[in-house]
């Protein structure tokens, strides 16, 4: 039998391929003993608000390798909104450019999802890592993400060349797979059904239209129109019900840097000004996992943040499900740690400060979603 680090080892993802049911089968109801319990939605339950910058590229994200002086330097940022989702598959990738060495000592930038993911990788091939980061959890940008398995807002449609798009592809097979291996309490990793809305039946867009149109639509599994008559949102004529994961970064990120100390790894707290800091490492070969720090550490103009603000409600362990919208933006992620309401994606803003006017909109957003009794 084939272990989980055995899997996450290597690069041989197996395509995870989900059974689709066609969207001109007839209108579903609600699933057997579906408890779609509207979240309880008020400013009364909020219990934090915060905000995250994701690392995003139009042309998608970067992952190469290249001599640093006697050092090889391998870059693994730039994820924008897919950071979790294609975290193993990218760091299986990224491992690849140095598997024709000799396993010894390699240094990783960052110790967000990339970065120990990265890190676990090599680990698993032999290799002796140390972390170099300035932030752990629970204090990385990665503690922010909402962290549903669906690779999307990670390039623009007409950035992506066809050679990045294969790569893409590659790396949501591999991570699906991998994250599916890791699914329980130990690691926060769950399957949840998912419910896509739209005002027009005609409408394009959402999760499933785009996993189409790259090519990934065979891992999202369990899809099928649902008849919103039997679902208590409201104004939405086209829902399309399917089911990934959600991991819980909260419960994820420790456990994977638990795994990386326990297998001997190390992890040093400090940061790099420049190219010369990180070549004076004693490693020979350096993994580049620091996000949208890559911009200014290495010069990529390409990479911007785009600002995305959760508030989270109170924990309610009736709500087990999952809704997008994609116009206007919302979206709902329950979680251990509390009810994640979304609705933000700001490109080119660098505040890391909560708006009030902007949670004052994503509540009433999602209000307005359930019919009241």
């Amino acid at each position: 039998m084939l272990s989980r680090s055995a899997f996450i080892g290597s690069s041989l993802g197996i395509s995870a391929m989900a059974a689709m049911r066609s969207p001109a089968a007839a209108l579903a109801a609600a699933p057997p003993g579906a408890s779609i319990v509207p979240p309880r939605i008020d400013a009364g339950r909020v219990i934090r608000t915060v905000v995250g910058l994701r690392p995003f590229r139009a042309a998608g994200f970067v992952l190469r390798a290249e001599p640093f002086g006697a050092k090889v330097l391998v870059h693994n940022y730039g994820h924008g909104g897919g950071g979790f989702s294609l975290s193993w598959g990218c760091a299986t990738l990224a491992a690849d450019f140095v598997a024709d060495r000799s396993p010894a000592r390699a240094a990783v930038l960052g110790c967000g999802v990339i970065g120990l993911t990265t890190a676990r990788i090599l680990q698993n091939r032999g290799w002796q890592v140390t972390i170099y980061a300035s932030a752990l959890p629970p204090m990385t940008t990665s503690n922010v993400a909402g962290a549903q398995w669906t690779p999307t807002t990670v390039f623009t449609t007409d950035g992506a060349t066809p050679a990045f798009l294969d790569v893409f592809r590659k790396a949501a097979r591999i991570a699906n797979r991998a994250f599916q291996l890791m699914v329980g309490p130990a690691y926060g990793v769950r399957w949840l059904d998912n419910y896509v809305l739209k005002p027009d039946a005609q409408e394009s867009g959402g999760e499933i239209d785009y996993a189409t149109r790259v090519g990934i639509a065979d891992l999202y599994a369990d899809v099928e129109p649902v008849d919103p008559a039997t679902v208590p949102f409201v104004g939405y004529k086209s829902i399309m019900r399917f089911s990934t994961m959600l991991m819980e970064p909260n419960t994820f990120l420790p456990a994977v840097q638990r795994d990386f100390l326990l297998q001997g790894g190390h992890i040093v707290v400090r940061s790099f000004r420049a190219p010369s800091e990180i070549a004076a490492l004693h490693e020979p070969v350096v993994f580049n996992c620091t996000g949208l720090g890559s911009r200014a550490l290495f010069g990529d103009t390409m990479l911007e943040p785009v600002r995305g603000q959760l508030t989270i409600l109170e924990p309610q362990a009736a709500v087990d499900y999952i809704y997008l919208v994609s116009d206007p933006l919302l979206y709902m992620f329950p979680r251990s740690d509390g009810i994640v309401l979304g609705g933000t994606w700001e490109r080119g803003n660098w505040s890391t400060t909560p708006d009030v006017a902007t949670q004052a909109r994503v509540l009433s957003g999602h209000e307005a979603l359930f019919r009241k009794d």
